[in-house]
C-alpha cells in the first residue's frame, strides 16, 4: 500500500514582499498566471534564494516566473516537458516543484493562505470543526503499479485522495493511497494529523464508509464524529447536510485538469498538486479583497 500524508504548518519563513525577488519582464498572458495583487500575497511566502551568510548562487531565475510556469501545469494539464517557452526550462521548474513539496514552503504558503481566508471571512483562524471524505482518480501509465490499486465500489483503477476541509470548505490536510486503500482507514490517519495540527478541532463530519473503528478513534482523540447517512431510499445524487461543503472542494480541485487523472510517480506530488490547486483558489479570493491599484 502506498500512502502519503501531508499536514503541519512547517517553519516559519524570512519575511519578504515582492520587491525582494528578482524581478520579471514575462508577459502575463495565461488565466493561470499571477496578477500583480495575487503576487504580492504570495511573495512574502516563496523563498527569494537570495545568497545567505554562508554564501550560495545568486538566483538567475524568476520566482514569479517558476511559481506562475507551476500553476500552468496545474490549471491546464500537460506534461512537464511540454511547458511553454516563455517559461523557465522544465527542468528548472520541475526542481522548484519538488524542492518546495519537500522543504515545507509549499505548506506553508498553503496553509497561510487559509489563515488569511478565514480571517477575511470573520473566522477564527483555527478551525473547531472538518468534514473528511475521498475521491478515487484513474492513473496514468506513469504511475507505477506499486503505487496504485483498484477501488472496487467506482471500478477505478489507480489512487485515491483523502481530504479533511473545514465548514468553508477550504483543505486542512491531504492524504493520497492507493484506490483500494478503504475510507477508514486512511481515516484515521487523517484524524491523527488533524489532532496534531489542529489543536482546537472538537468535531468532524463523515459519510457511513467511516463507520466502525474511526468513530473509536475519534472519541479516543477527544473529537466527536458525527455520520451523515443517505436519505432513506435515496436513489442518485441528493445535497446532504455538511458533506456538500467537503464534495464541493472535491470539485474544486477538479476543475484543474492536472488533478482530473493523477500522472505523478509519487503520492508526494500528486499531493503537492492538490495542494497547488487550492493555493490558486485562495490567492485570487484574497487578491479579490486587496485594494486595486490607482490608475489614472
Amino acid at each position: 500500500m502506498s500512502f502519503y500524508l501531508v499536514a503541519g504548518t512547517g517553519a516559519p519563513t524570512t519575511p519578504a514582499d515582492a520587491r525582494d525577488h528578482l524581478p520579471t519582464t514575462r508577459p502575463r498572458r495565461y488565466p493561470s498566471d499571477t496578477t500583480d495583487t495575487e503576487w504580492a500575497v504570495i511573495a512574502p511566502l516563496i523563498p527569494t534564494g537570495t545568497p545567505g551568510p554562508r554564501g550560495g548562487r545568486r538566483p538567475t531565475r524568476s520566482r514569479r516566473d517558476i511559481v506562475d510556469a507551476i500553476r500552468y501545469l496545474v490549471h491546464n494539464g500537460g506534461v512537464w516537458r511540454a511547458l511553454p517557452v516563455d517559461f523557465p526550462p522544465w527542468k528548472t521548474v520541475y526542481h522548484y516543484h519538488a524542492r518546495w513539496a519537500a522543504d515545507g514552503t509549499l505548506t506553508r504558503l498553503h496553509h497561510t493562505l487559509r489563515e488569511r481566508v478565514r480571517a477575511t471571512e470573520g473566522r477564527h483562524r483555527e478551525p473547531t470543526a472538518a468534514i473528511i471524505d475521498s475521491q478515487s482518480v484513474r492513473a496514468a501509465e506513469t504511475v507505477p503499479r506499486t503505487s496504485r490499486g483498484y477501488d472496487a465500489g467506482k471500478k477505478i483503477n489507480g489512487r485515491k485522495r483523502h481530504i479533511a476541509v473545514d465548514t468553508i470548505g477550504l483543505l486542512l490536510v491531504v492524504a493520497v493511497t492507493t484506490a483500494s486503500v478503504q475510507d477508514r482507514v486512511a481515516g484515521r490517519a487523517l484524524l491523527i494529523a488533524l489532532r496534531g495540527c489542529h489543536q482546537h478541532l472538537r468535531l468532524v463530519w463523515a459519510d457511513s464508509a467511516y463507520l466502525g473503528t474511526f468513530v473509536d478513534l475519534a472519541a479516543r482523540l477527544r473529537i466527536t464524529a458525527r455520520i451523515v447517512a443517505k436519505l432513506a431510499g435515496q436513489i442518485g445524487f441528493h445535497v446532504l447536510p455538511r458533506r456538500w461543503v467537503v464534495e464541493r472542494t472535491l470539485a474544486w480541485i477538479s476543475r484543474h485538469r492536472r488533478t482530473v487523472r493523477d500522472y505523478e510517480r509519487l503520492p508526494a506530488h500528486h499531493a503537492a498538486i492538490v495542494y497547488w490547486s487550492m493555493t490558486i483558489i485562495m490567492s485570487r479570493r484574497l487578491a479579490h479583497t486587496q485594494p486595486q491599484p490607482q490608475t489614472t
